[in-house]
């Protein structure tokens, strides 16, 4: 076995390692080359993974919840395999303006605005709120969490190193990326601006939209690295061009170069990442670094509500808070993080999802049933037999495929529905109810071995049974949050009335000098 700390206080992660002969057969869905393809990292035994984070000007919503999981069962899968995983995952609370819409803006800057709260508070308020969602739902914390803001530096001076290669350009204090000059030359290296998503050029600045500033462009595609900043602008900062705000790309390329180097294993993310935004990431780095960001570029598909897409149009946004509470006019009732957790594993992650009441209550009613086999497996006596009976090879066959089913492009679907095959034979066992008998000792905790590192190591569920305190303290400090949210707009309406009511509850908050909360249990 193997330990990893979590992240969390006191708290180590045990990941068994059953399979270590497998560790050379993981193959992977490359979007770069549209294959399956063996996964072979740069460094034997260690990977480096870099996967787009939020956009915390808004609460996570039900979209962001399938990436993270996703890549938080890949960061488990690849540690459950022997590597020593590094997993980098950025926050972006600066410099993300509408590239395709007809303004262009920091979202930031204007939600603040509307919420009535400086930038940065915005941006905590949020991060908090997307930290807690992650821990409702079991994720590891990343191995490091960079912030854009907290890389101005390094942005600047990779945006300056694109200009002296000559594949940028200065207007009025912004600078744009010049997408033809890079492709005319990266094309002739077989390496042409559309390499990852497919699309070409000449294409595009046909179908090319008007947008804000687009006089300064020099071509419709050309993404902006730096934004020159209005005067009413309120995220600003000193440039070699003038007071202004990074574009949305810049601040990848320059955390994964920071962190992970010109050159890495896996670079993870929604399929919607794919154009524009991993596109230009793979143009600026490579301008810089002269060669490709990452070696294998892994996409999850989609979440579709009721066969369609999630969007403000649609007015079908659920947000995580709705989804756990039950508050959205779509939701039938509450569903819990792992629940969830579960609906998603249950297809794979390149395959679009739908999401509705019956397929979540149906998820809810498996996980519980799989999590009783698990709670019966784990009191069953171990047998003393040796001998191999048609049970044990059974038995043996369905674990087997779920070694193999993960290889085959973490096809989590498929180890679920072995599981659930497994389910009779242990409740069989049980209750005497097979006739060929028991396992024998090896299949028996071969067995016990395989569930746990599948159910809690890998995908990474919790018996909610037990984790009901985790979700309570969870709801408190959501509360505890809002409450100082009130406080701090001297809405003390809210405030005292979240105090109150908690009281009611046996809850008794306390404002102590130093700004914290204490709390009492009567």
């Amino acid at each position: 076995m193997r330990r990893r700390d979590s992240g969390e206080p006191g708290e180590t992660i045990i990941f068994e390692q059953i399979s270590l002969e497998f560790m050379a057969d993981l193959k992977v869905y490359n979007s770069l080359t549209r294959q399956k393809e063996v996964f072979v990292p740069l460094i034997p035994g260690r990977v480096g993974m870099y996967v787009c984070g939020p956009t915390v000007s808004g609460e996570s919503h039900l979209g962001h919840a399938r990436p993270f999981i996703t890549f938080d069962v890949v960061y488990r899968y690849l540690m459950h395999l022997g590597y020593a995983v590094r997993y980098v995952r950025n926050i972006t609370d600066a410099g993300h303006f509408e590239e395709e819409g007809r303004e262009a803006e920091d979202k930031i800057s204007k939600k603040a605005v509307l919420e009535k709260l400086q930038p940065m508070e915005l941006v905590q308020k949020y991060t908090n709120l997307f930290h807690w969602a992650m821990r409702r739902f079991g994720n590891l914390d990343p191995s490091i969490e960079p912030t854009a803001t907290g890389h101005i530096v390094e942005q600047i001076d990779m945006i300056e190193q694109i200009i002296s290669a000559g594949y940028a350009y200065v207007v009025n204090g912004s600078v744009y990326f010049d997408v033809e000059k890079y492709n005319a030359y990266y094309k002739e290296q077989g390496q042409p601006y559309g390499i990852l998503s497919g699309r070409i050029l000449e294409d595009l600045e046909e179908s090319g939209r008007d947008l804000d500033n687009q006089d300064e462009k020099r071509n419709k595609v050309d993404f902006a690295l730096w934004k020159s900043a209005p005067p009413e602008h309120i995220m600003r900062w000193s440039s070699p061009w003038g007071e202004g705000f990074p574009g949305w790309h810049i601040e990848c390329s320059a955390m994964s170069t920071k962190y992970l180097g010109g050159r890495f294993d896996i670079h993870g993310g929604g399929m919607d990442l794919q154009f524009p935004h991993h596109e230009c990431e793979i143009a600026q780095s490579t301008v810089c670094n002269h060669e490709l960001p990452a070696r294998y570029w892994i996409h999850n598909n989609m979440i579709t509500i009721n066969g369609r897409k999630m969007g403000k149009s649609y007015n079908n946004v659920i947000k995580l808070t709705e989804l756990f509470s039950g508050n959205h006019p779509l939701l039938e009732q509450a569903y819990s993080p792992m629940t969830i957790r579960f609906f998603i594993l249950q297809t794979h992650y390149r395959s679009t999802l739908d999401f509705g009441n019956e397929a979540l209550k149906a998820a809810d009613k498996g996980l519980r049933r799989l999590w009783e086999a698990y709670d019966v497996l784990k009191r069953l006596p171990v047998f003393t037999g040796t001998g191999t009976s048609d049970l044990d090879t059974k038995v043996g066959g369905l674990l087997d495929g779920m070694d193999e089913f993960m290889n085959d492009d973490l096809n989590t679907a498929k180890v679920l529905a072995n599981l659930f095959e497994l389910v009779p034979v242990i409740n069989g066992i049980r209750d005497r109810h097979i006739g060929a008998g028991t396992l024998n000792a090896d299949t028996h905790g071969r067995l016990q071995r395989y569930f746990k590192a599948y159910l809690e190591d890998i995908f990474g569920l919790q018996d909610e049974k037990t984790g009901n305190n985790q979700v309570l303290d969870g709801v408190l400090e959501l509360l505890i949050e809002l409450r100082k949210e009130a406080r701090t707009k001297k809405d003390y309406a809210t405030s005292d009335k979240i105090r109150n009511q908690l009281l009611e509850l046996g809850v008794l908050l306390k404002d102590e000098k130093d700004g914290s909360v204490s709390i009492t249990f009567s």
